[in-house]
């Protein structure tokens, strides 16, 4: 149990996906990617909408990966938290320390995702306009960083290389000049 506790070599993970995309393809000719889902479960409940119409049940087994997923990170936060300190790199820490953000007290610091700051000006903008950009880039780009990255990428498609490109400029576009502006707000 000890061992399943512990962070795992990052080769570990890359080595399972990289098995998950050629057995996904192989045994049933499915493509891995995660906001596909979203468009499953809204097919669920609608089928008034023409986007939403199609043969969802079909597509059952991403429902069950995402379940999982879900059922993962409950599972290993509630029972597998190692409570050792994070080690993150000292300049990091002092960047944080200056944006009023306190490190050492879990993944998620409580200045940022705590229920005081969900209700903030700031907060509402990261949570509820960040996310309305994240699926909307989603859609806009044709799936998410997972579905284009991992899959098309692999399959060579053009398409996955132009949207995996641009998700990476995004994010260093992102964290290293735009959210330290709303980071100081």
């Amino acid at each position: 149990m000890e061992y399943i506790s512990q962070p795992w070599p990052w080769w570990l993970g890359g080595l399972m996906i990289g098995i998950t995309v050629p057995l996904l393809l192989l045994l049933g000719n499915k493509s891995f990617g995660i906001s596909s889902s979203f468009r499953h479960i809204c097919a669920i409940g609608d089928s008034k909408t023409p986007f939403f119409q199609y043969d969802w049940q079909k597509e059952i087994w991403n429902l069950f990966l995402v379940t999982g997923i879900l059922m993962g990170g409950f599972i290993s936060y509630y029972f597998l938290q190692n409570p050792e300190p994070i080690a993150l790199n000292p300049l990091l820490v002092n960047e944080l320390n200056s944006y009023h953000i306190q490190v050492g007290n879990g993944f998620a610091p409580v200045e940022l995702f705590g229920w005081d700051a969900l209700f903030s000006m700031k907060g509402l903008l990261f949570s509820v306009v960040g996310g309305f950009l994240v699926g909307f880039g989603t859609r806009y780009a044709g799936g998410c960083t997972s579905g284009h990255a991992i899959m098309g990428l692999s399959n060579l498609q053009w398409p996955s290389l132009v949207a995996t490109v641009s998700f990476f400029v995004g994010g260093i576009l992102m964290a290293n000049f735009i959210l330290p502006i709303f980071l100081k707000m």
